[in-house]
């Protein structure tokens, strides 16, 4: 029979978007660009950060102090989720193996809300603010993906088209035609 296929297709046709989205240069170039925004915020805190910090205001000196914790705590709950994502891709973990794991990642939308200026936030030296501002945006895109990645259940089976099970029984009948 020369024609069009009319059957639909089952499950196992279905892409899953967290599934190719981790296995892509997409994600790789989020994972590198997540990780080096780690490194980079432990450079500073460990030098530059530290020196910076020593000649502030009390009220300045509080302020790093409670921003360097959001920032060090909201950048290993990222990494974390990178890495996760990475052994999903890597074939380490399956992606239902990732879903338990997410119970230990704690990513939230307050985490991307940003600090006003009461708290002492225009007290902290640039250099800190522009990596808080940068971790803030990082989180929120991964606030995203998670949510895609989380709604990526299995779609149900679809169902066969009546018209493609007539042709079915045709074909049973009549030797393939």
């Amino acid at each position: 029979m020369t024609g069009l296929d009319v059957m639909f297709r089952d499950e196992n046709d279905w892409v899953s978007f967290g599934e190719t989205y981790v296995a892509s240069e997409s994600f790789k170039s989020l994972f590198r660009d997540g990780m080096a925004l780690v490194e980079e915020t432990a450079a500073y805190l460990d030098g530059n950060g530290r020196d910076e910090s020593r000649g502030a205001s009390r009220e300045a000196t509080l302020a790093y102090a409670g921003e360097s914790m959001r920032l060090t705590t909201r950048l290993m709950q990222i990494a974390s989720w990178l890495l996760v994502q990475r052994a999903v891709a890597e074939g380490e973990i399956t992606h239902g193996q990732a879903q338990e794991e997410k119970r230990r990642v704690k990513l939230t939308a307050a985490e991307t809300r940003m600090v006003d200026e009461g708290n002492g936030f225009g007290l902290l030296p640039e250099q800190l603010q522009d990596l808080v501002g940068r971790s803030r945006r990082l989180h929120a895109r991964i606030l995203h993906l998670d949510g895609l990645i989380a709604e990526d259940r299995p779609t149900p089976r679809p169902v066969e088209s009546p018209v493609a099970a007539q042709q079915g029984l045709l074909r049973s009948a009549f030797g393939g035609l």
